[in-house]
């Protein structure tokens, strides 16, 4: 019973997006490791740019940093 979260920003991702994500990801799942699509199941949460850091930065300082 694979469980797979995926966490992303919150800028404007669609609900079609997501739905291919969640597919892609239960395919690919199927695919690789036989898994069963029935009991795969997919998180996506979003999170706030503010709630978010890379290379001990907040994601928008570290998108000015490297001109983002």
């Amino acid at each position: 019973m694979p469980y797979v979260n995926i966490k992303i920003t919150d800028e404007g991702v669609t609900r079609e997006q997501k739905a291919e994500l969640i597919t892609g990801v239960t395919d690919l799942l199927a695919r690789v490791l036989h898994k069963d699509p029935a009991t795969t199941f997919v998180v996506i949460d979003e999170v706030s740019l503010d709630d978010w850091g890379i290379g001990g930065l907040p994601v928008a300082e570290y998108r000015r940093s490297v001109g983002r």
